[in-house]
């Protein structure tokens, strides 16, 4: 496969999230495997790459990104990395303990807490999420279910944010405070996209229906029972969410975006997040994600046959919405095969930043990077990105 033929085949699996169709079997140290929770599987003896995920970081920074820090763990071994520039102005090397924007990756803890509730009684997954919050829910969106709400076959369509349609307008709009009250209300005054089950419309109103779900069953806010039930426990210290400060603190590396037809490149840290929430809001290091990703698939986290949610599609006959594609997504996470491999995971975008976490069920090889990418939200992949994920785990499989 060569190198256009593998980013359209990622970029179409991974602009929004780790996608594909539903995998076929993997080998039998990285299946998922049948019983309560994917447990550590043996070593297949595939060490990682080093000279591709060299190479996949190499020449930074770029036109396509400024930085990139590479975490790639798992039984099979260890390899770590960093390249780029802490900010273009010092031209300094980038600081591969950095802070950066997580993007959609904060679904995944997002899931997962919910999914914690759900083992504890404070909810159930098939019922539908309007008695849990009345107020919110009219009833034309009454069938909605707290699963559909984490699977993305709610029908509820995303509101219009208020940020404008081009790039300038969301840059003059980045410090606008936003209120997931408000967009709940917005998105469910709206027609449905579709019955709810019926298809799989990827967005962020399921989920920031999901961080007000949290908040209302246990009495308390969405960042604390996340910092409560994860991060702490985790020893998680770099991870925070920002609210309504739209800077990085703490050590971080700059985001840069391109502007315009003549390629300006603008410095776009300093960019609230407060309209993504419990759908994209977190600030986290590669060194704290590593190690909720090997929580997570190590069954430490969510437990039982709730921890399969996480690694179950939808039905087969629920397509995509608008394109009739397989439904790809699970509740946090999605699938894709790389390299012979089932590998599960969740990419991010920021203005500024791409993040992805991925591993195989059984850990023989585990995942984390963060790109200071200049195309952060474009509808391609970004080359940097899709390089290191070839070289962690190998081209897309082709049947």
């Amino acid at each position: 496969m060569n190198t256009r033929t593998t980013r359209i085949v990622l970029a179409t699996a991974l602009a929004l999230g780790i996608a594909g169709a539903t995998a076929a079997p993997a080998s039998a140290g990285d299946r998922v495997p049948a019983g309560a929770h994917p447990a550590p599987g043996p070593s297949t003896g595939r060490a990682p790459d080093a000279e591709a995920l060299r190479a996949a970081i190499s020449g930074l920074p770029a036109d396509d990104a400024t930085a990139a820090l590479v975490r790639v763990g798992g039984t099979d071994g260890a390899w770590r990395g960093s390249a780029g520039v802490h900010d273009l102005t010092s031209g300094r090397p980038a600081d591969p303990d950095g802070r950066f924007r997580v993007g959609s990756v904060t679904k995944v803890f997002t899931a997962a807490v919910l999914l914690q509730l759900a083992g504890e009684g404070k909810l159930d997954l098939d019922r539908p999420a309007r008695p849990y919050l009345p107020d919110l829910i009219p009833a034309a969106y009454g069938q909605v279910t707290v699963r559909q709400l984490l699977n993305h076959t709610s029908g509820i369509p995303s509101p219009d944010p208020g940020n404008g349609d081009t790039l300038e307008e969301w840059y003059a709009h980045r410090f606008d405070p936003h209120d997931p009250v408000d967009d709940v209300r917005d998105a469910t005054a709206l027609e449905p996209d579709f019955a709810p089950g019926t298809q799989q419309h990827y967005a962020n109103i399921g989920y920031t229906v999901a961080g007000l779900l949290i908040e209302r069953v246990t009495g308390d806010t969405y960042a604390s029972q996340v910092s409560r039930r994860i991060l702490k426990p985790l020893r998680l210290g770099d991870t925070y969410f920002p609210g309504t400060d739209p800077a990085i603190r703490g050590p971080h590396n700059h985001g840069y975006q391109v502007f315009g037809p003549s390629g300006e490149l603008r410095d776009v840290t300093v960019w609230g997040a407060s309209d993504a929430w419990a759908a994209g809001d977190l600030i986290s290091t590669t060194a704290d994600l590593e190690r909720f990703t090997e929580a997570l698939f190590g069954g430490r986290l969510v437990r039982g046959p709730l921890l399969r949610e996480m690694f179950t599609l939808p039905d087969a006959s629920v397509r995509e919405y608008g394109t009739g594609k397989p439904a790809a997504y699970s509740a946090g996470l999605s699938v894709i095969r790389l390299g012979g491999r089932e590998v599960w995971g969740k990419t991010g975008g920021r203005w500024g930043y791409n993040t992805a976490i991925a591993a195989t069920p059984g850990l023989s090889r585990t995942l984390v990077y963060s790109v200071n990418a200049t195309d952060a939200k474009g509808a391609d992949m970004n080359a940097t990105a899709m390089n290191i994920m070839v070289a962690a785990f190998g081209a897309p499989d082709t049947e």
